[in-house]
């Protein structure tokens, strides 16, 4: 029951946004009269609140020792969003709409991973469900896009609503059935042995800048993809197309092999793996000029970008203390690294090579990251305290 209740939060979380992620822009446009300047700053003040949010709620439940509260909140604020943008006639209060239920609505997800942590799962379990989360991504923007298609772009704030009602349910349910066994207040959840010791302040912020740096040349790459195909390649937008379809439907299959060899290897093995794999995507892909090889190519994304959502997770959660800060920092690895992605496209762009200077940067950032995680992800020397090993002994 626990597993299927915890499989079905990961599945509706992930179709949640996978749902509004691409229609956001849609909706803005059509429901509001935005321009595509409005859409942009839009989007970029939402991303604001959003991470914001992601540091506020789990350092509040963190503190709380409580993440499924602070998730049946943001359950219902997901809940509320479609309500509120179906009653907005104005772009101001959807843009308010916006920062101040959807920004903490995102918040979910790191929540329900934080929970997953808090509640003694191992890397194995995170990483199995972070591939929920993709099967969710893979099936939902194209089932998103039918909807809106089919029957106009309002009906996918009530396709929004029903999702989150459900996942209401999921967390309701997963919260009674935890009530009496939660770990007792202001207990922080046990040590397992598979989180090994808390590496220093600076080594965290080294794993967090090499974090940035990897969802950075993810983000320009998949930005640019359409356009590198089209003007570089000169083949079809299609071909585009098929080969982000490729990756994310890759991705899932890359995420069971990852969890299951996370029994074996450790994070950084398993990370070094994944930047070396992105290393050589990003110099084929510079290289890349037909399709069959674009689409071939896209193994090795996959195996990037499991090994970056997946074993990046789960090493955030072992070298940070508290889960809630854990996953929520994590989240915002993503957003930063989305910023960050404006000035490798700008620079990589304007050079005689175009496009494939922004693969050919994005090899070296990898290559960058990869050396930072791997000097800078290191176990603390100093043995656990006293009352440390006591937790570890509470039966």
């Amino acid at each position: 029951m626990k597993h299927l209740l915890t499989t079905s939060m990961a599945l509706l979380w992930g179709l949640q946004f996978a749902f509004l992620t691409p229609a956001l822009a849609l909706l803005l446009v059509d429901l509001y009269d935005a321009t595509p300047a409005d859409v942009g700053w839009v989007l970029a003040v939402y991303n604001a609140g959003g991470f914001v949010a992601a540091l506020l709620i789990p350092a509040y439940a963190d503190r709380k020792n409580d993440y499924l509260r602070p998730m049946l909140l943001c359950g219902t604020l997901a809940l509320a969003l479609p309500g509120v943008l179906t009653l907005t006639t104005t772009l101001p209060a959807a843009v308010a709409a916006l920062i101040a239920i959807g920004g903490p609505a995102g918040v979910g997800m790191s929540l329900l991973f934080a929970h997953l942590k808090h509640s003694g799962a191992g890397p194995t379990d995170v990483v199995n469900t972070r591939a929920i989360v993709s099967f969710a991504w893979v099936a939902g923007p194209p089932l998103a896009v039918f909807i809106v298609d089919t029957f106009g772009s309002r009906a996918i704030l009530l396709a929004l609503a029903a999702i989150a009602l459900l996942n209401l349910l999921a967390t309701g349910a997963t919260a009674f059935r935890q009530k009496g066994i939660r770990p007792e207040r202001g207990i922080p959840a046990s040590p397992t042995a598979e989180d090994g010791p808390v590496p220093p302040k600076m080594a965290v912020a080294g794993v967090v800048i090499g974090f940035i740096l990897l969802q950075a040349t993810d983000s320009a790459a998949v930005t640019i993809l359409a356009l590198f195909v089209s003007e570089r390649m000169g083949e079809g937008l299609i071909w585009a197309g098929i080969a982000l379809g490729a990756s994310a439907a890759l991705e899932i299959p890359a995420l069971l092999i990852i969890a299951r060899l996370s029994r074996k290897f450790s994070g950084k093995t398993l990370i070094a793996s994944g930047c070396l794999a992105g290393l050589a995507y990003y110099a084929g892909m510079t290289f890349v000029a037909d399709p069959i090889t674009l689409i071939g190519l896209q193994l090795l994304h996959a195996w990037f970008f499991g090994v970056v959502a997946g074993v990046g997770l789960t090493l955030f959660q072992q070298i940070i203390p508290r889960p809630g800060l854990a996953s929520g920092m994590f989240t915002n690895t993503r957003r930063l690294g989305a910023i960050a992605s404006g000035p490798i496209i700008a620079v990589g762009s304007t050079t005689a090579f175009g496009y494939q200077a922004v693969f050919a940067t994005c090899a070296v950032l990898t290559a960058v990251a990869l050396v930072i995680i791997e000097l800078t992800a290191k176990t603390r020397e100093q043995p656990r305290s006293q009352s440390e090993r006591r937790v570890a002994l509470r039966p």
